[in-house]
């Protein structure tokens, strides 16, 4: 349902699969390709998957309650706007996400409030307000944020529209994580040849990583890519609950460069996918990330150069990190055989 509904949106195209040979022979493997979302709907990353077909879900589900059938297109089209511009939803963001779901909200006519928190960047506040949507910025961490944001939809009346689910929260989250397994399935489709050995997927509350880890097996059954959840090592909420065994917080503390991975708290959704689906979880550090960008903007040994985001080189440090790590690569089955697919999930992100 999700992919029909997301393909007949004005602008839908598979982003680009692109093979990058150059880096794969200097990380001594087969094969290395990455799932570019930098073009995503012109906002920057597959999160547009995600928020707005949540969205709307969300006023198809309303109007349904109230006799009305209606499609995305009939939303789009603005034919039951008299009734969905009284419907306000809302969610915490370090910006892609926020980005998503106002877009959906002004795509679908209703009303979107965005919580940011304080380290979110100007630029990123901007480009979610040019849809339309109200912008704060409350004091605190991303977390905070989430949490200002469930408050004041309850105060007022609000729905939620969040990628983190907790309990008594999940049919939202599903549906914005249906939204990501789009990306997924385009990016098993694209690829060629024998199918890929490894997913480096990552981490945050664990959505997309749950998304992709569903549809690949899906697709692939029993002969799915082993999966590497990566995290940075400043927010390592799914590596450490995954030790645990049960959802276990990530303590405060420094702020990360992967801002779209900033995350404490997982979703409970997700985990219950990944600690079943997943081969592993990794932590990385800040330190990687400048080296991995630049890496791919200059397109190593004739590779065409990939303009990624902070967050999205998180995967790439982890698969480099782990081959060069004797014990981490045979536990993994990584060697000069392996098929790498990477999920670019952002592009520049201000």
């Amino acid at each position: 349902a999700a992919r029909a509904e997301i393909a007949s949106w004005p602008g839908y195209a598979a982003t680009p699969l692109v093979d990058l040979p150059g880096l794969a022979r200097a990380l001594d493997i087969a094969a290395l390709r990455w799932k570019d979302e930098g073009g995503r709907f012109g906002l920057g990353s597959f999160k547009a998957l995600g928020g707005a077909y949540a969205v709307a879900r969300h006023l198809i589900r309303i109007l349904a309650a109230r006799g009305i059938a209606a499609s995305g297109a009939d939303l789009a089209a603005g034919r039951h706007a008299g009734a969905t511009r009284d419907v306000t939803v809302t969610c915490a963001t370090d910006g892609n996400h926020g980005r998503s779901v106002a877009w959906g909200a002004e795509r679908f006519h209703c009303r979107a409030v965005i919580y940011i928190h304080e380290t979110v960047s100007e630029g990123r506040a901007a480009a979610i307000a040019r849809f339309g949507a109200e912008v704060r910025r409350v004091p605190g961490t991303y977390d905070d944020a989430v949490r200002r944001a469930a408050e004041d939809a309850a105060a007022h009346g609000w729905t939620v529209v969040s990628d983190t689910s907790y309990p008594g929260y999940t049919d939202i989250p599903r549906d914005v994580m249906q939204g990501y397994r789009v990306m997924a399935e385009e990016a098993f489709t694209q690829w060629n040849g024998p199918a890929p050995t490894h997913l480096f997927v990552q981490g945050g509350v664990g959505g997309v990583a749950a998304a992709v880890a569903a549809q690949a097996a899906l697709r692939f059954g029993a002969a799915a890519p082993r999966l590497v959840v990566v995290e940075p090592d400043r927010f390592d909420c799914l590596y450490r609950s995954a030790v645990a065994g049960r959802p276990t917080p990530s303590p405060p503390g420094p702020d990360t460069l992967m801002a779209g991975l900033a995350c404490g708290e997982v979703s409970i959704l997700a985990f219950d996918e990944l600690i079943h689906r997943s081969s592993a979880f990794m932590a990385v550090p800040d330190e990687a990330v400048a080296p991995a960008m630049q890496a791919l903007a200059r397109g190593l040994d004739g590779d065409p150069p990939v303009v990624a985001g902070e967050s999205a080189v998180a995967g790439l440090i982890g698969l480099a990190l782990a081959g060069r790590d004797a014990a981490a690569a045979a536990a993994l089955g990584l060697d000069r055989a392996s098929r790498v697919l990477l999920f670019g999930t952002e592009g520049a992100t201000d």
